[in-house]
């Protein structure tokens, strides 16, 4: 009789046995992914809830779909892909009554982690405000390409997967988005050195940096449901 591999299970192994009807499976892929597609809901979107709200939609909807996984990508970036379509879906339904958060202190506070709004210096919480106000001006797809590429740091190539577009196309969208964004950011390059973060990779301009947004807590189901609501203050 085989014995069982050791160690943990790949992303599509554990995709394999969610298909085949192992009732935890697909909580496992959805603990080891969640934080990452939450953090890209949540920049995309701008809205705590809006991006929960995602989530969860991306999520029920890769549930519904394994079956459909050829493994032409890698399972994360198959998860990554429908959650920012997700994402970039709700972004075009409330085009017309959408209010960017720019204006909107409270909501802008509700994207930074409960440690950085109570202990964070001014200036660092200032900074984030800023940064995220930014951010919401740009069109959704320039967005989606810059909170992958540049604050979540995947490589050009594996975004362009993410977004099914060719590589060009993010670098495209990424440069017009940093186009957009410098006038807005550039005084916070030069008032504090602390603020400026040059990358060694030579496709990227320096550029101030977002910490990681607030994740959601682990899941123990398979309920693809159950990430509702997360990155939720506890």
């Amino acid at each position: 009789m085989a014995a069982e591999p050791s160690g943990p299970l790949s992303d599509s192994d554990l995709l394999a046995r969610h298909v085949a009807g192992e009732p935890d499976a697909f909580g496992e892929l959805v603990r080891r992914h969640r934080d990452r597609l939450w953090a890209v809901a949540l920049r995309t979107l701008g809205d705590r809830e809006e991006a929960a709200d995602a989530v969860q939609d991306a999520l029920i909807s890769a549930f519904r779909a394994a079956h459909t996984f050829r493994g032409q990508s890698a399972v994360t970036t198959w998860l990554h892909r429908i959650t920012v379509n997700a994402c970039l879906d709700r972004v075009r339904k409330a085009s017309s009554r959408k209010t960017a958060p720019v204006d909107d202190p409270e909501r802008l506070d509700q994207l930074m982690e409960p440690h950085e709004s109570a202990e964070a210096p001014a200036e660092r919480q200032d900074l984030q405000r800023e940064l995220l106000a930014a951010l919401a001006t740009l069109p959704a797809e320039q967005r989606a390409a810059l909170v992958l590429v540049d604050m979540q740091g995947y490589p050009v190539a594996e975004a362009a997967r993410i977004l099914d577009v060719p590589v060009g196309t993010v670098k495209s969208r990424c440069a017009r988005g940093r186009a957009r964004l410098a006038p807005r950011l550039t005084h916070l390059r030069s008032g504090n050195g602390e603020n400026e973060q040059p990358e060694a990779q030579g496709n990227r301009t320096p550029r101030a940096s977002v910490p990681p947004a607030a994740g959601p807590r682990d899941v123990g189901s398979s309920d693809p449901a159950a990430a509702k609501g997360g990155g939720g203050h506890a």
